[in-house]
């Protein structure tokens, strides 16, 4: 199953800080990653909300990218100030050795073409340049895989829809939400406390086509009906499910709606497969 998310950039205001604004988005990354969210789509809420929006994108680009070239992406800069406190989403593009003894032939890795010299070269994590002959251009990210290790290390230039494993994330901003939802090619939900209960029969209403899933969210204070307004009327292929009945809270916050939320998916999903 393919899941993505869509968030509000107003998603950090309930925070003071930059700090706790760092942390939040922390969590939230690494909720994504636990339940291999393919896309993180920060959708325009209302005005005013730039700086936040700046940082929730510019965090999450920076944690999904691999440590090993990520000052070569992101330079010194007051978004990433508080950078030490995200906590390493650990996933399998990150875990990778700099002791080009331990590569071994089929190892599948990311790389960033730069320029040295004049000519392109990949930077894979281990110290020591590839030269690259392919078409892309300089700071783009690629996904290799290694052909030999001896005598001369050599790769070959793969597809991310190749990879077997979870790779991470990719994020985009939208202007609004609407213009997420009217060309979303697949399922639709979303949350809400004013959405019927999401039940097994429902999970399997929306696990069964194998579609790619959506997964919409508001803030603490505006939920989706709220952002949407008038146009919910015109959203195709989505329904608005309640994910939290009877809730002990007042609220639910962005990042608790989100871990809650796809555990609740993930777990439906795993059962809806087992039978």
């Amino acid at each position: 199953m393919s899941l993505s998310i869509a968030i509000p950039d107003s998603s950090l205001l309930d925070e003071a800080t930059i700090l706790f604004k760092t942390k939040k988005i922390s969590m939230i990354a690494r909720t994504c990653a636990i339940f291999k969210i393919n896309q993180i789509f920060i959708y325009q809420d209302e005005k005013g909300n730039e700086n936040d929006s700046a940082l929730l994108s510019t965090s999450l680009k920076y944690l999904e990218t691999p440590q090993y070239f990520r000052k070569q992406l992101f330079p010194k800069s007051n978004l990433l100030k508080y950078a030490g406190v995200l906590q390493p989403l650990n996933i399998s593009s990150h875990l990778t050795t700099a002791n080009q003894k331990m590569i071994k032939i089929g190892d599948i890795r990311d790389a960033l073409i730069i320029n040295y010299k004049g000519k392109k070269f990949l930077d894979i994590g281990i110290n020591k340049l590839i030269q690259y002959f392919g078409k892309m251009k300089s700071g783009t990210r690629i996904a290799i895989q290694i052909k030999t290790t001896q005598p001369k290390l050599t790769i070959k230039e793969i597809s991310r829809e190749d990879i077997k494993d979870y790779w991470g994330y990719n994020v985009k901003e939208r202007s609004n939400l609407l213009s997420i939802l009217s060309v979303w090619k697949g399922k639709i939900i979303l949350t809400s406390k004013k959405g019927k209960n999401f039940t097994i029969t429902e999970a399997k209403k929306m696990f069964e086509s194998n579609e790619p899933i959506l997964v919409v969210f508001g803030t603490t204070n505006k939920g989706v009906h709220d952002i949407l307004g008038s146009d919910i009327k015109k959203i195709q292929n989505g329904k608005i499910f309640n994910f939290f009945p009877k809730q002990g809270t007042q609220t639910v916050r962005l990042e608790e709606a989100i871990l809650g939320t796809l555990s609740i998916i993930n777990i439906l999903n795993h059962n809806y497969n087992e039978y």
